[in-house]
């Protein structure tokens, strides 16, 4: 059974930051594609940052420069360090794995920027 459970979600002023993680298990993690993504009320979700399973990372253009991807293939982990965060970040954010037709989905983690 596969699951991808995240964490450190939270409420944060703007210019703050925010680590969030992502637990995998039930996959072979090293060879899998991961990704965050996120999905604010009354809009689509969309990739925030993409690392794949050899460790390039890609990241979308409203993140650039304050977010950073980074996998522990040990751990079975992804990272999300969130940096300068606005409150146009507050979205749920996901974590996905991703390999040939197959896509695994988290539950979701709730991050909030506000003053």
């Amino acid at each position: 059974q596969v699951q991808l459970v995240e964490s450190g979600g939270g409420l944060v002023q703007p210019g703050g930051s925010l680590r969030l993680s992502c637990a995998a298990s039930g996959i072979i993690f090293n060879i899998y594609h991961m990704a965050w993504y996120r999905q604010a009320p009354g809009n689509q979700r969309e990739v925030v940052a993409f690392i794949r399973s050899g460790g390039t990372t890609n990241y979308a253009d409203s993140v650039k420069g304050r977010f950073t991807i980074s996998r522990d293939n040990a751990k079975n982990s992804v990272n999300l360090q969130m940096n300068s965060l606005k409150p146009e970040d507050t979205a749920v954010y996901y974590c996905a794995a991703a390999r040939s037709d197959n896509t695994y989905w988290g539950q979701g983690t709730q991050v909030t920027v506000s003053s």
